[in-house]
């Protein structure tokens, strides 16, 4: 409306919201339609060096009826990435990454930069492959190029005499390191060069494929070779059936080889040949119509690829012996008509143009990574919009020039199998998850696609990689796994609405449904507290919480297994302080996150404290997960600092958390609440007066379970009337901490409660305290009474009339001391006290129940005031 227009984020950091259909991108001045930005670049892609010099290799030693299932098994798996691919294209527009965009946005920041780097990887070294396989042709072609020369006679019963000649390996690695150098000039020329050079290797492409089968019609007709039968019927039942052989380095069979083939071997030589479906995702940001061009040009060069393998693998399997098929690599430029030569020329540029492809894609591929600023290490490769990736370019070509300098095409082809199908895999569980998830956003303009065809792919992918080679696969995935872990160790948090986070709230609203509104039962009962932080007084600034409340909160969770919700008030007006409410549940968050808690954090703006609370413990939580303990600080401060309004406040809460049916924790002397490291020795006392459903026996075993207190042993006094059978008491508390597999040394301490202390009871310490809580009491009524007389109302307190019984409050007085003289005589050195919390009198001001309870905790210095709720949380049932 003001007529700014936001910059859109391209990464998810700094709290930025990015889903898979944000950041539209930026128009270009040409763009590319299906055919020359999908379909075109895709073929060129897929049918690269493999079709041209391994495919008959691999009909010759797996037969025409094993290389049929090959071919079918290899389809199928590329095609239903195809379909995945489609359908997760559609459903929104695209931006630079090709795969790496789709699955990060689909399967998390963590998922799509470790499958991303390795498909970076993938490419780079696709790159070496294509270019191995062209400086192989072309010595194969012009033999006297070569700088070595390596001789090798074929022995493995062939009828072919003459002896084989193989380039060198040492001519591999300097013509590949040249060719390298030569193309990635080219790449460092920018999009501009790119396009003038890649359209040159268009053509030879097509070309080639026409005089390939023009000459297997024309085999034997035209130019009679050994080896070759043309289309023969014989033939084709000799090369039926397998024949695998072991072979040396080069594919050569020999009897003595190094290399031993199966049809497992084969998988992995001949998957490299179907790859390239991503090339017209990777253009995404140069397509005319993203949600068009890419299912159909990825689906139709997909099957029209698959279509020309399976004619192929008859047509080669009925043209030459099987011995031709073996030990001739060029087999496609000795059939070729009318000239081998021009096949040659064709197999050196499409080679040429798909490892352009390659290191064209690689860089901008490691950019796109880099530019989403998730991982740190990866900021050199970052590049500003519409700039040239040089240093990620750079990077490249040295992996890709090392990898050359392996010189073998048979043991690089493993490695980039292993890489395309781990991205493959990531394609189709994403389309898996935001299938099966079908969210709202899940609309993609592709409709041909299904859930089970997704985890079909996905299947497939991961069968092929166990087929191909177990221990490649153990090892990629130990690599993706690393590269995973180091993500999310070291990477920036973001969120870029993926699938997993959609999983996880479904699941959570499906667990929710499935606890219903029924109570728990005890078995399954779990301490949901909620952690009030509002301090009693004032904290320093910026900190948001006790430092130690987390600390405690932690303590009442078994292995750190539940959910904790830490909820503070400001006082005013909503309207008004919305935003510093958001910034204090911010910093809220961030105290959680580095104490390591489970919990969310919630801030409430209210008129005040009471409102506030009384609002969070009736609204807080959903069904079954609504907070059942609350937890706060004891108010040591409120006599120091002359708080006059606290004493309301306290009981206020206290009374609310009873009429919500919630139990209430108090702590004194958080400050002094051991962290994890601090251990603890003695004994941890509870001081059991009224039956609280168990909930401060579970505390303390709680309690016992952290390395902090592991030391200590429990220790519960039972306090019982002086006439009380004792021995009968403690006998059946043991029976009943025996029945709920609580180990816990029982004392009964029986006292009478309407005795008075005097001077000469052992409680001698507690008395100053005593004397100067009921001096207080007496002042406090007695300007309650002037007041009254004065303004000729009846005794007023905390804005309400009260009736106060100046016996009963001398009772109350002398039961808190007696309880408190127990507490200090047997449990002084005890490492925490848990004692049960007495509820507020209903005509007692709250100033008086203050009075009470400063009483109780005299001198204790690590207490815990525990008030159950109207049901038990232990059972002594399995």
């Amino acid at each position: 409306m003001t007529g700014e227009q936001p910059a859109q984020p391209s990464s998810p950091r700094d709290g930025e919201d990015i889903t898979i259909t944000a950041g539209l991108p930026k128009p270009d001045t040409l763009k590319l339609g299906t055919m020359m930005g999908v379909f075109i670049p895709c073929v060129q892609s897929i049918l690269g060096i493999i079709y041209y010099i391994r495919f008959s290799w691999i009909v010759g030693m797996a037969g025409i009826g094993e290389t049929l299932i090959l071919v079918a098994l290899c389809g199928t798996c590329t095609f239903l990435t195809s379909i995945s691919l489609s359908a997760i294209a559609t459903n929104g527009a695209m931006k630079g990454g090709g795969p790496y965009y789709l699955i990060g946005r689909a399967l998390g920041p963590e998922v799509g930069v470790s499958i991303g780097l390795c498909f970076f990887l993938g490419n780079a070294v696709a790159g070496a492959l294509y270019v191995l396989g062209a400086v192989e042709t072309f010595l194969k072609a012009v033999p006297a190029a070569g700088i070595f020369r390596e001789t090798i006679t074929q022995v493995n019963g062939t009828k072919i005499a003459q002896p084989i000649e193989s380039p060198s390996s040492h001519d591999l690695q300097i013509y590949g390191i040249v060719v390298t150098i030569m193309l990635c000039f080219i790449v460092f020329g920018g999009v501009k060069m790119i396009n003038r050079v890649a359209p040159a290797f268009l053509i030879p492409v097509l070309f080639s494929l026409i005089c390939i089968y023009l000459g297997v019609l024309l085999a034997k007709k035209d130019h009679p070779t050994e080896g070759i039968t043309g289309l023969s019927f014989e033939t084709l039942k000799e090369n039926w059936s397998s024949d695998y052989q072991k072979t040396n380095d080069a594919g050569i069979p020999e009897p003595d080889g190094s290399v031993t083939w199966n049809f497992n071997s084969l998988v992995g030589l001949f998957f490299p040949a179907v790859t390239g479906i991503m090339a017209g995702s990777n253009r995404s940001s140069s397509l005319r119509d993203t949600q068009r061009s890419i299912p159909v040009g990825t689906l139709s060069a997909t099957l029209s690829t698959s279509f020309m393998y399976l004619i192929s693998v008859i047509l080669f399997g009925a043209v030459a012996t099987r011995d031709k098929l073996l030990t001739d690599r060029l087999l496609t430029a000795t059939i070729a008509w009318p000239l081998p030569s021009l096949i040659k020329i064709g197999i050196i540029l499409s080679t040429m143009g798909a490892a352009l492809q390659s290191l064209t894609g690689a860089p901008r591929l490691l950019a796109a990574i880099a530019n989403d600023d998730i991982l740190p290490i990866l900021n050199y490769f970052k590049v500003a919009d519409g700039s040239e990736p040089h240093i990620a370019t750079l990077f490249t070509a040295l992996l890709c020039i090392g990898c050359v300098v392996i010189g073998n095409l048979d043991l690089i082809t493993p490695t980039v199998t292993m890489f395309f199908l781990l991205c493959y895999s990531g394609v189709n569980l994403s389309c898996f998850l935001l299938d099966l998830l079908d969210a709202p956003s899940w609309r993609p303009r592709w409709k041909f696609h299904h859930w089970s065809l997704s985890l079909l792919g996905a299947l497939l992918c991961i069968v092929i990689m166990f087929l191909i080679s177990w221990s490649f696969t153990v090892v990629s995935l130990a690599l993706a796994s690393l590269i995973y872990k180091y993500v999310s160790i070291k990477g920036k948090a973001g969120d870029w609405g993926d699938g997993f986070k959609s999983a996880y709230f479904q699941l959570a609203l499906r667990s929710l449904r499935s606890l219903g509104a029924n109570q728990v039962h005890p078995k399954n009962w779990y301490p949901i507290p909620l952690v009030f932080c509002r301090p009693w007084g004032k904290l320093p600034e910026n900190v948001p919480c006790h430092p130690k409340l987390a600390d405690f909160a932690n303590c009442m969770k078994k292995k750190g297994r539940g959910l904790t919700i830490f909820v503070s008030i400001l006082d005013g007006d909503y309207h008004e302080c919305a935003e510093d409410a958001k910034t204090a549940c911010k910093q809220l968050s961030t105290y959680i996150e580095y104490k390591n808690c489970e919990g969310v954090a919630e801030i409430v703006v209210a008129p005040n404290m009471s409102e506030g609370f009384r609002g969070i413990v009736q609204t807080m939580g959903l069904g079954n997960l609504k907070p059942n303990i609350v937890v706060m600080r004891y108010p040591e401060i409120w006599r120091r600092e002359n708080l006059t309004d606290i004493p309301a406040t306290f009981v206020g809460i206290i009374n609310d958390c009873i009429v919500a049916n919630k139990a209430v924790v108090i702590v004194k002397g958080l400050d002094e609440w051991p962290n994890v490291y601090q251990k603890q020795y003695g004994t941890i006392d509870l001081y059991w007066i009224v039956r609280d459903g168990g909930l401060m026996l579970l505390l303390s075993q709680l309690l016992l379970t952290k390395e902090s207190f592991e030391s200590c042993k429990i220790q519960v006094f039972c306090i019982a009337e002086e006439d009380a059978d004792a021995e009968g008491l403690k006998a059946d508390v043991k029976k009943f901490l025996y029945d709920l597999r609580m180990q816990a040394e029982v004392f009964v301490i029986t006292m009478k409660w309407d005795v008075q202390v005097d001077s000469g009871s052992p409680q001698d310490e507690s008395l100053d305290a005593f004397t100067s809580a009921n001096q207080r009491i007496v002042d406090y009524l007695t300007q309650m009474k002037a007041t009254a007389e004065r303004e000729g109302t009846p005794l007023m307190a905390d804005g309400k009339p009260v009736i106060v019984n100046e016996k009963q409050v001398e009772k109350f007085l002398y039961t808190t001391l007696k309880l408190n003289s127990i507490i200090l005589r047997y449990s002084r050195m005890a490492a925490v006290v848990l004692v049960s919390l007495p509820p507020p009198p209903l005509s007692h001001p709250a100033y008086f129940y203050m009075e009470y309870m400063d009483l109780l905790l005299e001198n204790v210095p690590r207490i815990l005031i525990v008030r159950g709720y109207r049901r038990d949380v232990v059972t002594l049932f399995t």
